[in-house]
């Protein structure tokens, strides 16, 4: 297959572009086989992403929202709700609502997933078996990760906690908490720290999900990261209350954050919608600081989070469409250099083999989209696509 004339975003470029901003790229069997500047140099005929990957969703809670209904806007409120329908739970309940995602997922482009998985017990919860399953039965289209997602509290137990670590770490997942204005924060969260690093566990958290600015969480994961030592994987989700604090202790934060290398992912679906009271418009918009993170060396993901339940109404899995709303959110322009939020940067996050730069040999797993320039990526016209998987084109693929 050949692509003539197509735009790739520098971020993505594993390559020296040099003066060249349009490219042929060939592909032959499951790679990138060329990748040359189309001669003269014409107008682009699209904008050539590697396939995206969303860092941070629920399948778990998707799409139950006519029966639990919308939270409006009120965060612990759509915990109690979900706290009341997990109890529902079964694999026959969850697998077809998760399936669901995972088609929408794949045939919007992407091409890795991590969800988080509410785990508010020792004993695994039933969905954790559903997401095994899933795994190897999505194995070759979307790559799928889990997350324990355990309010911290729970590791205040240490057999609790040691429970959960062996869990995760025999199913090949992440080890996760939420994070919010909790009593003996550091003390609890170096629980977490340490049994990661005896299990050999990555770490992802639900941070500081609020308005509040006496919310640290996020300070104090990256002074643990750092006193930790590099090699431990810390990614941090939210961080909404960052907004909210003062310049220079924000600046701070960020800094810390770069030096324990954590990745920050920003929700700004889910945060619109739960931050802020309901009786007035919002003036606090509920998304982190990405371009500051940016300035300090963090290059943010952007990612789906909740799909019409109570925390989030609404939606689907198409990034395209959270990185739509992104830009517009955190005025993240120009659009076309801030593509590594939703390719580049949430594949480091998940420790992908491959990180999203094309190049000669890379993977054929490409997401060739109508948009010739940044001005049309947030156009409905400009966000038409081909999905392009192992150097084929979707409708392609038996």
């Amino acid at each position: 297959m050949r692509l003539e004339a197509v735009r790739i975003p520098p971020r993505l470029c594993g390559f020296d572009p040099g003066e060249s901003h349009v490219f042929d790229v060939v592909l032959e069997g499951a790679r990138v086989a060329s990748v040359t500047p189309t001669p003269g140099q014409p107008a682009a005929r699209g904008t050539l992403l590697s396939a995206p990957v969303d860092a941070h969703v629920h399948l778990d809670k998707n799409y139950t929202v006519q029966e639990v209904g919308a939270a409006q806007g009120d965060l612990f409120t759509a915990i109690r709700r979900m706290n009341a329908h997990r109890a529902g739970w079964t694999a026959q309940t969850l697998r077809p609502r998760m399936e669901r995602a995972l088609h929408e997922a794949w045939q919007s482009g992407t091409r890795a997933l991590r969800t988080h998985l509410d785990w508010v017990e020792p004993e695994a919860p039933v969905a954790l078996g559903v997401v095994e399953a899933l795994r190897e039965a999505w194995e070759g289209r979307v790559a799928l990760q889990f997350v324990s997602l355990t309010p911290l509290d729970v590791f205040a137990d240490a057999a609790a906690g040691e429970r959960i670590a062996r869990d995760v770490k025999r199913a090949g997942g992440v080890l996760g908490a939420f994070v919010y204005r909790n009593a003996n924060l550091a003390e609890t969260l170096g629980r977490v720290f340490e049994l990661a690093q005896q299990h050999g566990l990555a770490l992802d958290f639900h941070v500081d999900e609020g308005l509040d600015v006496e919310a640290t969480g996020l300070r104090t994961i990256a002074e643990l990261a750092i006193a930790h030592g590099p090699g431990l994987p810390v990614v941090c989700g939210h961080a909404c209350s960052l907004a909210m604090q003062p310049d220079a202790d924000a600046a701070h934060t960020l800094a810390l954050c770069a030096k324990a290398g954590l990745h920050l992912i920003a929700l700004p679906t889910t945060n619109l919608y739960l931050q802020g009271a309901w009786d007035r418009t919002p003036v606090a918009r509920g998304i982190t600081r990405i371009r500051e993170a940016a300035t300090h060396g963090v290059r943010a993901s952007l990612a789906t989070d909740n799909v019409q339940d109570a925390f989030y109404p609404y939606g689907g899995y198409d990034l395209l469409e959270t990185f739509g709303l992104g830009v517009q959110v955190a005025h993240l322009a120009p659009a076309l250099d801030w593509l590594d939020t939703i390719t580049l940067n949430p594949a480091r996050a998940l420790g992908l083999a491959w990180d999203g730069r094309i190049a000669a040999g890379c993977p054929a797993d490409l997401l060739l989209l109508a948009a010739t320039d940044e001005h049309e990526l947030l156009d409905p016209r400009g966000r038409r696509r081909t999905v392009i998987r192992a150097g084929r084109t979707l409708e392609n693929m038996a």
